[in-house]
């Protein structure tokens, strides 16, 4: 049976028999194993971090007002948090595209509590702005404004970071940002695994691939869908909200980051 391809993008891999097909597949999946283990010792190498104590009293602001960081553990020995950056006075659809990535594929933290783990969003927001985003991003998570907190709680956005606690007393084990955000965004990794990838201008592609984009088709999309970096753009998931309509302006005023 023969059928249409369902796209008109240039490129596809070269068809061969299902023989030579699994030759390269399991070709390709001993490098694949390789930077698995790879991962592994890395991962035990973080195991084996010093950490540094830090003021777990110190107060940030949530839905129930100030509250010492320590209350963020919920109990556990663990915290992971993701520091989302923040536009003061900005719209919703204004706010960092990048973080609302990650943010929006960290909505449900129940596998992570299930080994001792608790997950919040620091921003450096004012909480007033951050409780309407919340809202209407409909996130379930704990969010928590760190305004004028300084480093490891609150300082730079874009990371993700963890704590440990021993009782009262808490400590900074580890910290990332850039691509080391990656994993808590796995649409990346899923990406990968498609012949054409993420699209993006950097990748390694075959000759005669299509040519790479801006990372903007996962940044802020139109309401139909076409990544724009217009007026009327909102990051993808806002579309799904509420009241969420095309707009004249980003209105992005100053960053707080």
């Amino acid at each position: 049976m023969t059928t249409t391809p369902t796209t008109a993008r240039p490129g596809r891999p070269p068809v061969v028999d299902l023989a030579t097909w699994q030759a390269a597949r399991d070709e390709l999946l001993v490098r694949e194993k390789a930077h698995t283990r790879e991962g592994d010792a890395l991962a035990a190498a973080r195991r084996r971090l010093p950490m540094v104590e830090i003021d777990g009293t110190a107060e940030v602001v949530g839905p129930d007002g100030a509250v010492p960081f320590l209350d963020l553990f919920q109990g556990r020995d663990e915290l992971l948090v993701y520091k989302h950056m923040w536009y003061d006075g900005a719209p919703h659809q204004g706010q960092c595209e990048g973080c609302t990535l990650t943010a929006w594929q960290l909505r449900d933290a129940v596998y992570l509590n299930a080994r001792g783990v608790s997950f919040a969003v620091l921003t450096t927001g004012a909480w007033d702005e951050v409780a309407a985003y919340v809202e209407f991003m409909g996130y379930t998570q704990p969010w928590y404004s760190v305004r004028d907190v300084p480093e490891p709680i609150g300082g730079d956005m874009g990371y993700l970071t963890v704590f440990l606690r021993d009782g009262d007393r808490v400590f900074l084990t580890y910290s990332t940002t850039g691509r080391g955000n990656e994993p808590s965004a796995p649409s990346f990794a899923l990406l990968d695994l498609t012949p054409y990838g993420r699209g993006e201008a950097w990748q390694d592609n075959p000759e005669g691939w299509p040519e790479g984009q801006h990372a903007c088709w996962y940044w802020r999309v139109d309401v139909e869908g076409n990544p724009t970096w217009g007026g009327t753009g909102r990051p993808v998931p806002q579309w799904t909200r509420p009241g969420a309509t095309p707009e004249e302006t980003l209105g992005r005023r100053g960053p707080h980051h």
